[in-house]
């Protein structure tokens, strides 16, 4: 058996390659599709709220390219200096993504019960705390 850290990485690279692949003909990856989701959870976001809750899924200059995407590709738009909204446009594409990402959540699920999942995530949950508890003394 291989040990948890391989089968953690090799499952992230799995996630956001087919991810990515996806996203793809949206013009988005799974990090700018991460961005667009904490912009949605608070409209009016500062970047530095986005570079703070998405640290563990990028470092701040993955992030702050990923923030230019959904700028640039008329995802997001600035409404006063720091701060990031969705466009009409952006919540309409938004939506068709969530339909993708479903699927794509369907798929990576396949032959794993609610209940076996929620295991895993609290297993890695309790891991995390353990070593950042740790690594805090």
């Amino acid at each position: 058996m291989k040990p948890i850290g391989y089968w953690l990485n090799r499952t992230d690279r799995a996630l956001t390659g087919h991810m990515n692949g996806m996203l793809e003909e949206f013009g988005i990856t799974r990090l700018a599709w991460q961005v667009l989701n904490v912009i949605q959870d608070a409209p009016e976001v500062t970047e530095a709220e986005v570079l703070s809750i998405l640290a563990a899924n990028g470092d701040t200059p993955a992030l702050t390219a990923a923030i230019g995407t959904v700028l640039t590709g008329g995802w997001a738009t600035r409404p006063a200096p720091d701060r990031l909204a969705l466009t009409p446009e952006g919540v309409d594409r938004l939506v068709r993504v969530a339909e993708r990402v479903d699927a794509f959540r369907d798929l990576s699920m396949t032959g794993i019960s609610l209940e076996e999942y929620r295991t895993a995530v609290e297993v890695l949950e309790r891991m995390t705390h353990n070593l950042e508890t740790a690594m805090s003394r």
